[in-house]
């Protein structure tokens, strides 16, 4: 597809990377000719320098042949005024908006079929839901939902006094009390889709596909859940704290913001007038001990500084805060670095919004269920997990899955069919209209499901 993206800025520049690199016919529109140089030097893209909110660039970037515009400037009325301008020169163009102040999000949302928009986001508000549902499930460093919601990846650390340690996969059926599937290990900076005689470790990362409703039933079998998060404190008072602290009100959660940015703290004391706040530095231990850390059941890094955030975390978990949630803004840059950190679950605003385009996009190439709906990477980009449709095209159906020629370090994780969820085994199968959850290294490039075959 002809794909514009308005905006070079994080979400834009990872949105071209990932769009690039799915095969599509890409043009950037950014004001600084720094950035489009930066960015068409390393994707196979074409670069417009100017305003993309007027009709003269959007002409230029071909605006009437294209079938999506995306707007990430660091703008929302420039990127709404784009979005309105693109439709008025292409009915027939989707579009996608990403809007931040929460000012606007309601009546956004109430007018969006005014202004013509596809799919609006905002990767505050989407990074507060995700945190939401992490501290729902204390335990889990990061949870990816399938099918609707009924199918779940998870992530584990198998800790010294874990009922998995030093067992073979082979024998966990025994240990655990619910049917689940071991995906992907990451044993320090390799990750393994391990066969039944890989025996865990102490340190291990552990990704496990399982059906949504036995996540409470999987964490007591690991003896990984103690007591649900009662309190929290957020360290710093960004958007995401806004957002956030509005959502765990609603759940009965008491939360406490801590900013050291005095107007701030008057702001979302005014805006959030059940939740307390409080004017401080966080990176001073006394401040964080007055507040109530060590007794805490959850501390979430929220400022605008990765390092800080890192740094804030570390010393969360030396106090023994049972939970850590650090956020990153430039997760990609720092993989290498915080990956054996004990930094909790790790949140990325800028990779959920990239996620939730993708999608979109994927789900508008209707290819008869060939073409992933949605695709998660995890561990560290090493592994994708990919969900698609089977159709008519698909190949191999009704075949028990031992019998499947599936390339080396691909497998089907789970089935869902008809409402039910069926974690895989040899004897599975699938059929047309059937969800199935494919897990993949990810230099296999898995696009179709009909990749997966050798």
């Amino acid at each position: 597809m002809k794909i514009i993206i308005a905006g070079g800025g994080k979400v834009g520049t990872s949105l071209t990377a990932e769009l690039a690199a799915d095969g599509h016919d890409i043009t950037l529109i950014d004001k600084k000719s720094s950035v489009l140089q930066r960015v068409c030097s390393q994707y196979d893209v074409l670069g417009l320098e100017g305003n993309c909110a007027t009709m003269e660039v959007l002409r230029e970037a071909g605006t009437a042949e294209a079938d999506l515009l995306i707007a990430v400037t660091n703008m929302d009325e420039m990127n709404l005024l784009c979005c309105v301008t693109a439709r008025q020169l292409n009915p027939h163009i989707h579009t996608i908006v990403r809007i931040r102040n929460s000012e606007y999000t309601d009546q956004i949302m109430e007018m969006r079929e005014v202004f013509g928009l596809s799919l609006i986001v905002n990767p505050e508000r989407s990074a507060a839901r995700e945190i939401e549902r992490l501290l729902r499930y204390p335990g889990f460093l990061t949870r990816e939902s399938f099918a609707k919601g009924q199918v779940e990846l998870v992530e584990f650390k198998v800790a010294a006094d874990s009922p998995l340690a030093n067992v073979p996969l082979k024998d966990i059926p025994q240990i655990l009390k619910t049917r689940i599937l071991i995906c992907a290990v990451q044993r320090g900076s390799e990750v393994t889709l391990p066969g039944g005689d890989f025996t865990l470790q102490t340190g291990d990362r552990v990704y496990v596909t399982a059906p949504a409703r036995e996540l409470g039933a999987l964490l007591r079998s690991l003896g990984i859940i103690t007591h649900k998060v009662r309190r929290v404190i957020l360290g710093g008072g960004d958007r995401i704290s806004h957002y956030l602290a509005e959502m765990l009100e609603r759940d009965g959660i008491q939360v406490q913001i801590i900013d050291q940015d005095k107007n701030r703290c008057e702001e979302l004391a005014r805006l959030l007038p059940q939740v307390s706040v409080s004017h401080g530095d966080i990176t001073d231990p006394t401040t964080l001990e007055r507040e109530g850390l060590s007794s805490a059941d959850a501390f979430v890094t929220l400022t605008g500084l990765d390092e800080l955030n890192i740094i804030m975390s570390l010393y969360a978990d030396k106090r023994k805060v049972p939970l850590v949630i650090t956020k990153q803004g430039h997760i990609d840059e720092l993989n290498s670095v915080i990956g054996e950190l004990p930094l909790g679950s790790v949140i990325s605003p800028k990779q959920i919004c990239s996620d939730m385009v993708v999608r979109y996009v994927r789900s508008m190439r209707d290819m008869k269920g060939e073409t992933a709906l949605t695709v998660q990477s995890v561990a560290g980009g090493q592994v994708e997990a990919s969900e698609f449709i089977i159709g008519p095209q698909s190949r191999h159906r009704d075949t028990p899955l031992v019998d499947l020629p599936t390339k080396d370090n691909v497998l089907i994780a789970a089935i869902f069919h008809r409402g039910k969820v069926t974690i895989a085994s040899g004897q599975s199968r699938y059929q047309e209209g059937d969800s199935v959850i494919v897990i993949a290294t990810e230099t296999q490039n898995i696009q179709r499901f009909n990749d997966i075959f050798a």
